[in-house]
């Protein structure tokens, strides 16, 4: 396939330079048409760059191909300039290795979830280490596969470059100006340091989300009735593809067990504290160990970054109660603009058994009151 030429000049086009390659001239191999190479073969055209696809399955990849993705790779294409390997975690090692003696002039790169694996494989085969960078986009959605990819997918999400000490500069270079074509904020870390901090802020949260949704297996309808927008704040990601999360926890099996431990050492403390509760006389200071773990809780909770990467701010809620027709939701976000208050955050939880729904508006703490007051204006009932 001839390359894509584009106006490296344009707006909407890709870097001026791509690391060593100039952006006129970039091709982009991607191996693996699920969710995430799907999403970021439409990015990448969409920016002008000349994609190709491979997949084991024809399906798949006729189906990224037909949603923008890019053309299908054929043996008469030419060398690419990077190659994405998007290949299921349990096989990333081994494409990565494949790619780098397949085109022993391209840059090659992996978005896989655990570093370390690939990076230990790729080394241990004598792959030409000075072209590999890997990357983790973080960024996905509760289901996988191509038909749920997004060209928007990577666009304000964190993209993390892991290069090697072997990766050279050039490398290096090319995989951070990919992952910024497409709207990334990219972070570089070594492998060890991004499979810890990944086991922790990702691989966690999916765990407990699956525990805590396990246990609503066992409730009958009119207890599941009862739920409203905590359980499913925490278990929503329990949605996810069990087959892909059973790969990226074995591949990251270490450093997950270490941070689960710390877990397992807290509601070991936290269950012998509800034990004690049970006997008052026993009970001494079990009230707080409990105080001390939501305490804790609210102090990590404060240090997640707020908008922008900015430090987390405090917001406060406006509730409206919003009619279950269609275009309900839309004049209600109409009027908080027109209030010429800027919406932080929006949660939506719906009223149980009843035609409406709660739409919980976050805005900052001086907003609030003239946000009530325009939107009662407006007809809108808000709750106090």
């Amino acid at each position: 396939m001839p390359p894509r030429v584009c106006d490296a000049d344009a707006a909407s086009g890709p870097p001026a330079r791509l690391g060593s390659l100039t952006a006129v001239t970039t091709r982009v191999l991607i191996r693996g048409t699920g969710l995430i190479g799907t999403s970021l073969g439409i990015a990448l055209t969409r920016q002008g760059y000349a994609v190709s696809l491979a997949d084991p399955s024809p399906t798949a990849e006729r189906l990224a191909r037909d949603l923008g993705a890019g053309e299908l790779a054929t043996d008469s294409d030419e060398a690419p300039d990077v190659v994405v390997v998007a290949a299921p975690p349990d096989v990333a090692a081994d494409v990565v290795i494949d790619a780098l003696a397949t085109w022993p002039e391209s840059v090659v790169t992996d978005v896989a979830s655990v570093k370390g694996v690939v990076l230990d494989a790729a080394r241990a085969a004598g792959g030409d280490l000075t072209r590999y960078v890997g990357s983790h986009p973080m960024a996905g959605r509760e289901r996988s596969g191509a038909g749920h990819a997004r060209g928007d997918l990577f666009e304000g999400r964190a993209w993390v470059v892991v290069p090697s000490p072997e990766s050279g500069a050039s490398a290096v270079a090319t995989v951070t100006d990919l992952a910024r074509s497409v709207g990334s904020a990219v972070t570089v870390m070594d492998a060890q340091t991004h499979d810890e901090a990944v086991a922790t802020i990702s691989h966690l949260p999916q765990v407990a989300a699956s525990l805590v949704a396990a246990q609503l297996r066992s409730l009958d309808e009119q207890a599941l009735g009862l739920a409203g927008q905590g359980v499913r704040d925490v278990t929503r990601i329990a949605a996810s593809d069990p087959r892909l999360w059973t790969q990226i926890i074995a591949g990251n099996a270490g450093s997950i067990r270490e941070v689960l431990g710390r877990v397992h050492a807290d509601l070991g403390e936290l269950l012998d504290a509800l034990a004690a509760l049970a006997d008052p006389e026993d009970a001494v200071g079990s009230l707080e160990v409990v105080n001390r773990t939501i305490t804790h809780g609210n102090v990590g909770h404060a240090r997640i970054p707020g908008k922008h990467g900015a430090g987390p701010a405090a917001y406060l809620p406006v509730t409206a109660i919003v009619p279950d027709t269609p275009g309900a939701l839309a004049r209600l976000l109409t009027d908080v603009g027109e209030a010429g208050v800027n919406l932080e955050d929006l949660r939506i939880d719906h009223g149980l058994g009843q035609p409406f729904g709660l739409a919980e508006i976050m805005v900052v703490p001086a907003a609030a009151e003239h946000l009530q007051q325009a939107l009662e204006a407006k007809g809108w009932r808000v709750l106090d």
